[in-house]
Order: C-alpha cells, then structure tokens, then sequence
C-alpha cells in the first residue's frame, strides 16, 4: 500500500481547523518532519510515529513504549511529561482520532464507494446481500465487494473473523485504502449506533447509506443512555452519505425519513406496506424452501427469489434493492446475487437423520431480532416444541437480559442460558438475571457448548432448536481476552450425530 506522507505540521493545522487543539503547540515539536506511522498500539510503533492515547485502559507505559520504538510526538486529553515526548493537547480524543486516520490514509473514502448499512437488526443480512450483488457484477471485470460486518472483514489483503461491528478509525481507514490498493471498486460495511456516536466513520463518505429500523437495544451506562440518544446516534449516518435508503415500514420511520431529507441530496424509500414507496415489497410466499417476492422498483422491478431462510429477510432485501436502484447496478446482478445470498451464522438450519429434530443458528441477540425470529420460525415450523439457547454480554445492553428473557420465556417451551461473550462478568450472574424473567422451564448451563449439547438431546418428540446471538464465530470473550472455541455450528452438527447415534441404527 503506497501513501503519501505528510509532515507533522499538516496534522496539526487539520487539528487546528477542527478546533481541538486544547493548548498551544509545544516549542520542541518538530511540524517539518514525516509522520511515517499514526498509531495508538505501541508495539507497532516505528521511528516517526505520531502516537495517539486513547481509550479507558491507556497507560502511561505505552506511551513510553512507543517513545522507546521510535514515536516523536504524541495527542492526547492529558499531558504525560514524564515521556519525553512533546504533547499535542487536544480537548476530545474521540473527534480527532478518525479526522487524523482519514489523513494518514489519504481519505481513501473519496475514491472508493463505501455503503453504509445500520440498524437494530438486520445489518449483516443487508450487507452481505448486497456485497453478493456486487461480487456478481463485479465478476466480469474480476473484481471483489469488500466487506466489514459484525461477521468478518475482507479488505483484499486480509479476511478474518470480527470482534466489533464497525472498527476503530484507524483500522477503518487502513481497510478502505487496502481495498482501494487491491483495486476495489466497493465495499459494504456495519455502521453500529456506537461507532456514530463516538466518531469512528467521521471523514468517511458513503456513497450509500441505508437505514434499516430502530427498537430499543444497547441502551446502558456505557452505550447510550436512553433511547433517544441510540436514534439520535443512528440518523447520524444521513449527513454523510450521497444517497440514503429508508425504510418505511419500521418504528419511528417518518422521523428517519426527514432527517435524511434534511441532510442527504438523494433519498429513497423501501416498503411492504406502503405502494408508494421507491421500492415496494409484495406478494411474499414460500415456494419449497425458498421465498419468492415481487418488488416494484423502476427499472430493478420483477420477481426474486431468496434461498436463505426468514420471511424476515425480505426486508433486508428489499433495503439491498433500494440501494442497488440507487447506485445503478443492474437487474440481473441483483436477482442472480441475492438468489445467491448466504450469511454466515445467519438462520443457517441444521437437522438430525430424520428431520424431526431442525436446529437454526442464529445471531439473533435483541429483542427486535428475537421477536422477529420466533414470529417467523413459528410460520415456518407450526406445531414444533421449541428450545431456544441463548445468553447475554457481559457490561453492555443491559436491557436485554430481560428482554431476551421476557421473549423466550413466551415462545418456547424450555430455554437453556449460557454464556455469550461475558467478558469482565460472571456467566452464571448474568444468566440468573435473565432466568428471572423467563416464564416457561429454564435451565442455566454456563459451558456453551454442554448448553446446546443439553438442548440437543433432551428431545423427545419433533422440535425446533434456536441457537441464537453467537452464529458462526469461534471465539468468545473472557475477561479482557478473546479465547477460541468451537462455532455453533459445530456445535450443533456434532450434537445432531451424537443424537442419532444414540438412537440407534433402526431409526435412521
């Protein structure tokens, strides 16, 4: 990746503009030397580091670490004189970081097209339907759609599992100039309420944004403190994006609407309700496995198939058209892309040797996505017992455990709690909270993969296992640490045999 450098005293006077310089300029700044690196991990510290203190768990001692690898200057809310270093004292690390990462990496949002996607639920699905359109179209010229999500990351240098659905900006911005390096016309990404709320995107254009729905999620101490100020955060995304999709259909939708007109150029509407709107979604049934839809979409209008399963997803889809219609991109990409359309982790169903025991994984992890899922599975598997597994994150969104618990606790008929990423908590505290709120038979079991394994063979009769806010990943948070582990998807597939196994060759 090659870059053009600039000398210190450019980053300054960009400080300088943004009006967060706290104090004046220390005298042994050296403004005419390169900044080669702008970092805030000091291990890759090099000499000409501009080297960035930030977050809750900075210690003076990597400031120091960085001094000795090489940083010659460093920003920060406070002044550490005991480093050496001189300081560029600025009055709010979170507004400056990403302005500083869009310079270090040329802005590369300028060139390449960056679609934004946010809300409560649903992120995922949309960006990965819509970065399978744009693989297909791109195919002919041998291109890729680059990808940030909740999932992973590919920025055509590196693909690897998430940990954050939208990066902090200096990796952000890293991702959006290897995608541009490798030749990438588009990449698709995440935008969460936390990322809008404390700058990450800032500096970056979308080309397209799409605003999906708003419930009530993430609402804590350390997140947002109430609802208004998680919508305030998501309507963000309209003042920096060309064109914003909004869909009509959920809460609070009007006012969506009218803040993207208020601060976006081109807005266009998606719905299943209302005929009116840019995109309109109609006429949803179940062929097989699949689900057919027809969409009224100027020049994008006809008849298209899902393959995944969740008649919920149409939305997702449609929201994927509204923004393909508003970049150009042809019909047939994105019939044949969203036909194509798989979502790791996402509603991927599992069964055992006779069927009377299917098992979807699922990243479902609020209420909005739990409501949405059992609304759908109970359509498309009436009848069933229904076990659902499931916990909650540790310091964060601390609603859910009684809203995920309220929810089970009514569609099922035995839930299992585990851990799920419980980090700096206990797993069997956070489960008891939400055990307080489950109204059906519940079970704590804090080992995930013995809580599934338990939900597997206590079936006796047809059942419908959800496995829901984990999906496809391999790791899980400890502490301050992410440890590795097997996916649900493992999980589910070796419980499944392990099932069938114990019934006996007689009834497979």
């Amino acid at each position: 990746m090659d870059l053009t450098l600039f000398p210190l005293g450019d980053y300054c006077r960009l400080l300088d503009g943004l009006g967060q310089l706290a104090a004046p300029l220390p005298r042994a700044l050296d403004l005419g030397r390169t900044v080669e690196l702008v970092s805030y991990n000091s291990r890759e510290a090099v000499p000409g580091t501009l080297f960035l203190c930030k977050g809750a768990h900075f210690k003076e001692s990597y400031l120091e670490d960085a001094a000795r690898r090489g940083a010659f200057a460093y920003v920060s809310e406070t002044a550490y004189p005991q480093a050496g270093l001189p300081c560029i004292l600025v009055k709010d690390m979170r507004r400056v970081m990403a302005p500083l990462a869009v310079k270090y990496y040329n802005d590369p949002s300028k060139t390449l097209k960056v679609i934004g996607v946010t809300g409560t639920k649903g992120k995922s699905s949309t960006a990965y339907y819509l970065k399978y359109i744009l693989d297909q179209y791109l195919a002919p010229r041998g291109q890729t759609c680059g990808v940030i999500s909740s999932i992973d990351t590919w920025d055509g240098v590196e693909r690897f599992e998430s940990h954050l659905t939208t990066p902090e900006p200096l990796e952000l911005q890293k991702h959006f100039a290897r995608a541009l390096a490798s030749g990438m016309e588009y990449l698709v990404m995440e935008v969460s309420s936390q990322a809008l709320k404390y700058h990450r995107t800032l500096g970056t254009r979308f080309a397209a944004a799409a605003y999906l729905n708003i419930g009530t999620d993430h609402i804590s101490p350390i997140e947002h403190p109430d609802f208004d100020d998680y919508f305030r955060s998501k309507l963000k995304i309209f003042a920096q994006a060309e064109l914003s999709c909004v869909n009509l259909d959920c809460a609070h939708g009007a006012e969506a609407l009218s803040a993207a007109r208020s601060a976006c150029g081109r807005v266009l509407t998606f719905s299943r309700t209302d005929s009116a709107a840019a995109v309109y979604g109609h006429g949803v049934g179940k062929w097989g496995n699949d689900i057919l839809f027809q969409a009224e979409a100027g020049e994008l209008s006809g008849e298209y198939r899902l393959t995944m399963p969740g008649l919920f997803n149409v939305d997702n889809a449609l929201a994927a058209i509204a923004l393909c219609l508003g970049l150009g991109i042809p019909r047939e990409a994105v019939r044949a892309g969203l036909e194509k359309a798989r979502v790791p982790g996402r509603m991927e169903v599992y069964s055992n040797a006779q069927g009377d025991i299917t098992a979807i994984v699922d990243y479902a992890h609020n209420r909005m996505s739990f409501e949405t899922l059992f609304r759908s599975v109970k359509r498309e598997y009436p009848g069933r017992r229904i076990v659902t597994v499931f916990g909650c994150p540790g310091k964060k969104a601390f609603d859910r455990r009684r809203d995920l618990g309220e929810v089970s606790g009514r569609n099922s008929d035995l839930v299992v709690l585990t851990e799920e990423d419980s980090g700096e908590e206990d797993t069997v505290s956070i489960c008891r909270e939400i055990a307080a709120h489950v109204a059906c038979e519940c079970r704590i079991e804090p080992n995930r993969g013995e809580a599934i394994r338990q939900a597997v063979l206590s079936c006796r009769e047809p059942s419908l296992l959800l496995i829901t806010g984990k999906g496809a990943e391999t790791r899980q948070k400890r502490g301050l640490e992410y440890i590795d582990t097997p996916s649900d998807v493992e999980y589910v597939q070796t419980f499944l045999r392990e099932w069938d196994a114990a019934r006996g060759p007689r009834n497979l």
